[in-house]
């Protein structure tokens, strides 16, 4: 299935962090890619997010302003599984 592409918007690439926007259409996806750094996610918008893993398939809610981490290493397609705009900021730390 073709899916439209979420948009990255990189606000910050320093020698300490990457920080940055991601906006996902409806039915948007990021494709399969591996993280390479600890990072943060900050949700600005309220959703759900389909993710794909190697582990098969699971939802994880977005809800404004409550952030979570995850850790180098983590595998996944991520699919903005809504009807509306999913807007989040992304911290890698070098």
């Amino acid at each position: 299935m073709s899916r439209p592409q979420a948009v990255p918007t990189v606000q910050i690439d320093n020698d300490r962090v990457i920080v940055t926007e991601w906006r996902f259409a409806p039915g948007a996806e990021t494709g399969w890619h591996r993280h390479g750094h600890d990072y943060v996610v900050v949700p600005t918008t309220n959703g759900e997010l389909l993710l794909e893993t190697p582990e098969g398939p699971r939802t994880a809610p977005l809800v404004a302003g409550r952030s979570y981490t995850r850790q180098v290493g983590v595998e996944h397609n991520v699919i903005n599984n809504t009807d509306h705009e999913v807007v989040f900021i992304e911290i890698e730390l070098r």
